[in-house]
This record gives structure tokens, sequence and C-alpha cells, in this order.
């Protein structure tokens, strides 16, 4: 099986064009032994690159647990590289199908090739119910308390198809992320896990950002995180509706339109390598 690794901010997965080859029978497996960074490929998961009726192409997102997920802002940027730079759907304007629905891409290219890509995220879901989360909203949950491993801490909720909890703090630690976030990734609070992030504030237009992913642990960015941050910022009254975002792996630039309340997404997509899994 041809396989790519690609990476959106150092936030790398292994991609599968099942368009000009067979899917594989079993995404779930494949995912846990492709991401395996000793024994496998190695990354955040496993992406497979799918035919689709209503969009150019659709996008299934394994984690390296190999639980799927809805939605994953850095993979999809990588999914709009791979169609045109492969002559698949060779436009600068794509529609991608995902678990979390339909979503329109603006590929940067340079020499042929893209290099940024700008996604539209849609509309930000913040009823609790819809989440989801069962900490308590009407209905959204901005800066509401969370008891986690003896201490509290204030945690706005957000969707972006997918849930996330975001954490505004003073120094994004590894005590913090490696120690808080898998406790709040399986909190009661959240009836499907969530993903966790843990955010500094710079200035009005900056902030930084560590992520816990759920199924994956820490990951050096996380495009729907970036999205969330960035409506929890504005919520919390801490920043405008245009950051950037700075990741262990790069940076994003994230703006929350006012006029359709649309969240847009711009950062860079890697092309890394080309294998074959024989196995």
């Amino acid at each position: 099986m041809q396989f790519t690794k690609m990476h959106g901010a150092g936030n790398d997965y292994i991609y599968i064009d099942c368009i000009r080859q067979s899917p594989p029978e079993d995404p779930v497996e494949l995912a846990i032994k492709m991401s395996h960074r000793r024994f496998g490929v190695g990354g955040d998961g496993l992406i497979l690159i799918c035919p689709s009726e209503i969009a150019d192409c659709r996008m299934r997102m394994f984690n390296s647990d190999g639980s799927e997920a809805e939605m994953c802002g850095n993979g999809i940027r990588c999914v709009s590289k791979f169609v045109y730079d492969e002559g698949i759907a060779p436009r600068t304007e794509l529609k991608i199908e995902t678990g979390a629905g339909i979503l329109t891409l603006l590929n940067e290219v340079r020499n042929g090739k893209v290099e940024r890509v700008q996604v539209d995220m849609g509309e930000p879901i913040l009823d609790a119910g819809q989440i989801p989360t069962l900490l308590p909203g009407d209905p959204t949950v901005v800066g509401v308390p969370l008891l986690v491993g003896g201490r509290e801490f204030q945690v706005t909720c957000v969707s972006m198809g997918n849930p996330h909890a975001v954490l505004f703090v003073e120094e994004a630690t590894d005590e913090m992320v490696l120690g808080i976030g898998p406790k709040i990734e399986v909190h009661k609070a959240f009836p499907q896990q969530t993903n966790v992030e843990f955010v500094e504030v710079l200035s009005r237009s900056e902030l930084r950002q560590r992520t816990w992913e759920r199924g994956s642990g820490e990951t050096w960015a996380c495009g729907t995180g970036a999205t969330a941050v960035a409506v929890a910022a504005v919520l919390n009254g801490k920043t405008d509706r245009a950051v950037l975002i700075h990741l262990r792996g790069g940076d994003l630039d994230i703006r929350w339109d006012e006029a359709d309340n649309h969240v847009y997404m711009t950062g860079p997509a890697t092309r890394i390598c080309d294998g074959t899994w024989d196995e």
C-alpha cells in the first residue's frame, strides 16, 4: 500500500490515497500500527483520502489509538495539498467532505505546489449540549470552574466539529499539559471525551498554545484546537477577532469573522516523504 507522510505545523499524519488504490480493510488497526513511532511510520494518526459524491474528496481521520475523529484542521490542509499537487482536483478552491460537514479550502500555490491553505472552518458550536459537555452553560460554557486533580481551572468549551476545552494559563507547563490534559480528556463532564488546550495570552493579537489531543496525546499543533482557542479568547475578552497563534510546530493565522460568524484558519501544508507499507 502506497502512503504519503505530511504535516501541518508539526501535526503529522500518514495519508493513504483511497481514490487511486483500494482502501485498507481495517483502518483502525492500520492506524495503530502505522502511527507507532518506533515500529511503524510514525505519526499522530492516519488519514484516508476517499472519493466523495458531494465534494472533491472525503477525508477520514483516525487517531494514533485507532479512534476515528470528526475533523482535523491541520490534516485537512494537507489533504487539500495532496489532491491539488497530485492532479486529483487541481483547483485553488476545493470542497472536502469530513465528519464535521463539507468545508471550503483555498490553496496558496507557488511554483505549481500548494504551500499554505486557508480553511473555512464554519461557525463555532457554543451550545453546551451540542459540544457536548455536561458543564453548566446558558447555553455557552465560558470560564466555568472545573475541578481536576485537586485543582480548579476555568474552562471555556467550544466545538469546531469536535469538542475542545480551553484553559487560559500563565504558563503552559509540562505538568499541566501532560499531567492535567489527560485527566480533562476523559473527565465525566465530557461524554465524548475532549481535546484540551492550554493557552498563554501574549497580546490582543497573539497567543501561545499547547494541546493535549483526544486519542493522540500531546501534538505539536491542532488546527481545530487553534480555531476553538481563538473563539474562546474572544468570548473571554482576551483578544481581538484576528490572532496569530504559536504552536510547538509552527504558527497559524485565525480569524473569527463577525459578518458571517465563520472561523478561518490559514497555515502551512508540507509533504515529508512517500513510501510503501509492506506487511
